[in-house]
């Protein structure tokens, strides 16, 4: 990727667009991570063991992001035979030719050690009998690769623990808090966030908190579909606030939509439960209403190819048979290893009526994760100076256009060390005043009942199945008025819809632009891979338009990201008197010329 000039004076970095209003409070900060999980809690801390002051603003409690709810485990070569190069062959094979492969090296080789570093900060993970961590194989992975704990309850022991941490270091936890807009200087530099806090915190209302360090670290996306394993806290928070602050995004098009997710009729909506890729690595099988293996001779891991490729095949014998699910049959475990190495999944299958011990599970595909989020280089820095991103929010490259099965926990603590590392080895600076923002649009607010009907839009126009058509209504949808044009009044609810409406116009977006079928991005128009046009990247970003910012897309040369623009495109403001679309071609050309080419959408 070519490097791109700073913009001249004219064109003064800063945000794009706003959400909430004036801060009224302040705290200051060396580092603000916002996002609890695994990724959010190890920044913190490493900065806070270096001595860095480290405030940590989290959504809900601190202990309820989306890591807790990590069934399977956590993905690193630990066992007797594996290698780091293994590992990482079977994550370029799952992200079908779209990983970076300098990012996916990093991750396998600085992995296993990381995983060491959770277990001295208190990880207790399951272990065999001669005392060696137990290891168990997931979808895609050709070895026993992933630890695990409780069972199937790794995410929640290593959110114990990481919590457990950040109390005993006294660092500062604002809970019960949205953040709502990235601060910056006059240079364009990160200068700290502004948060909402829900009455329940140490502070109220819209506050801020100043620091030269913002990491983002808010998990996924999962709520801007129907159903999904997401907990009710993942609106595309980090994503949307990204955006509006100038930042780039990549990938947005790749959400993965977990084959095994406990089907509990047509109407179900929100949180739904996930049946772990493990029940299937332990030897569980998918079956359809004949109690056929459909997976077999499909793939040639049959029910434990990578995740794109089973829910795909679910998909498809759900249309060939007319079934509304099909089933996860692990009745020949039984009881026994069900109650020892499941407790959660069984609990959680009984409480709706349903016993994997004596009866096939139902189960049918649902948006799990999001493979992109904000672009970001090997040490989590973003094209804004100053703000950082890893974990799931994040666009390391790692994932490419489908992750592999337990790479997502791995992921979060590697590159937290790596934004921790790259941070600490800048002297620590008092954080600039932010700059004003009246440059910047402030968005209007969807109205309450906009949540449903954005759902809805995304399921049914941008979910597994995908078309021109589908995308084009979804898309109109989307951009339609409020009818009678009501607005939301400012509140969590609405800033939440607001983030949810953002994220899906540009996942449309991003969607529309990319004519193939490649990973968890399936368009039935387009169903062959083409990687003649489409092994390369598409970065969006936001660009003042004449009705407000417009999601601005363009592609790199390969599946490499190649170093970071250090301004970014949607940062271009238009001098005065300036079209705004002239100005944003003016300072940043297209960066390849062959199709597809640079687009505003």
């Amino acid at each position: 990727m070519t490097a791109e000039p700073r913009p001249p004076a004219a064109a003064a970095p800063g945000p794009v667009a706003v959400l909430g209003p004036e801060p009224t409070w302040a705290t200051r900060a060396d580092v603000v991570v916002v996002g609890s999980g695994i990724a959010g809690l190890t920044v913190a801390l490493r900065c806070a063991e270096a001595g860095r002051r480290t405030v940590v603003v989290t959504k809900a409690l601190l202990d309820d992001g989306s890591t807790r709810w990590a069934q399977g485990g956590i993905a690193a070569a630990l066992g007797p035979g594996d290698t780091p190069e293994q590992h990482r062959d079977d994550s370029l094979t799952a992200g079908a030719g779209l990983c970076d492969e300098a990012a996916v090296r990093t991750l396998v080789t600085e992995g296993p050690d990381a995983v060491r570093r959770l277990i001295a900060t208190g990880a207790r993970f399951d272990t065999a009998d001669d005392g060696t961590i137990a290891l168990t194989r997931e979808g895609g992975h050709h070895r026993r690769r992933i630890a695990h704990a409780g069972g199937d309850a790794t995410g929640a022991e290593i959110s114990r623990a990481l919590v457990a941490a950040v109390r005993r270091a006294g660092i500062e936890v604002v809970e019960h808090a949205l953040a709502l807009d990235l601060l910056t200087d006059v240079d364009g530099r990160a200068a700290g966030v502004s948060l909402h806090v829900m009455g329940e915190g140490r502070h109220d209302g819209v506050g801020a908190v100043h620091a030269p360090v913002v990491v983002l670290a808010t998990g996924g996306m999962g709520q801007v579909f129907s159903a999904t394993t997401n907990p009710a806290v993942s609106t595309g928070d980090g994503v949307a606030l990204a955006l509006r602050a100038g930042a780039e995004v990549s990938d947005l098009e790749f959400v993965q939509f977990h084959p095994t997710v406990l089907w509990l009729g047509p109407e179900a909506q929100g949180q739904q439960p996930l049946i772990s890729e493990a029940v299937r690595g332990e030897g569980a099988h998918l079956v359809d209403g004949d109690g056929d293996r459909f997976m077999v001779g499909r793939h040639e891991l049959a029910e434990l190819a990578p995740r794109d490729i089973v829910a795909k095949g679910i998909m498809r014998r759900m249309r060939e048979t007319g079934a509304s699910h099909m089933s996860l049959d692990g009745r020949h475990f039984g009881a026994a290893m069900w109650e020892r190495r499941f407790p959660t999944i069984l609990a959680s299958c009984r409480s709706h009526g349903i016993d994997p011990v004596t009866e096939p599970v139902p189960v049918a595909p649902a948006a799990h994760y999001a493979s992109g989020g904000v672009r970001t280089d090997l040490h989590g820095r973003t094209t804004v100076p100053g703000l950082y991103a890893c974990g799931e929010v994040a666009c390391t490259g790692v994932h490419g256009a489908n992750r592999l099965a337990s790479n997502s926990l791995l992921e979060g603590l590697v590159f937290a060390e790596r934004i921790s590392a790259a941070c600490l080895a800048e002297p620590p600076r008092p954080p600039a005043p932010a700059a004003p923002t009246a440059a910047a649009v402030r968005l209007p607010l969807p109205p309450p009942e906009a949540r449903g009907e954005i759902q809805r839009v995304m399921s049914e126009g941008a979910g597994v199945l995908r078309s021109a058509d589908s995308l084009a209504a979804a898309g109109a949808a989307l951009a339609a008025p409020a009818p009678g044009g009501k607005a939301g009044e400012p509140g969590v609810e609405a800033w939440e819809n607001a983030n949810l409406l953002l994220v899906a116009r540009v996942l449309v977006a991003a969607a529309a632009r990319r004519t193939e079928t490649r990973g968890c991005h399936w368009r039935e128009d387009h169903p062959e891979r083409d990687d003649a046009a489409w092994q390369r990247h598409l970065l969006v970003s936001l660009v003042p338009g004449g009705d407000g910012p417009v999601p601005s897309t363009r592609t790199t040369d390969d599946p490499t990201f190649g170093p970071l623009t250090p301004w970014p495109a949607a940062a271009v403001r238009p001098a005065p008197g300036e079209d705004p679309t002239a100005a944003h071609a003016a300072h940043h050309p297209a960066e390849n010329s062959g199709d597809p080419e640079e687009s505003t959408s």
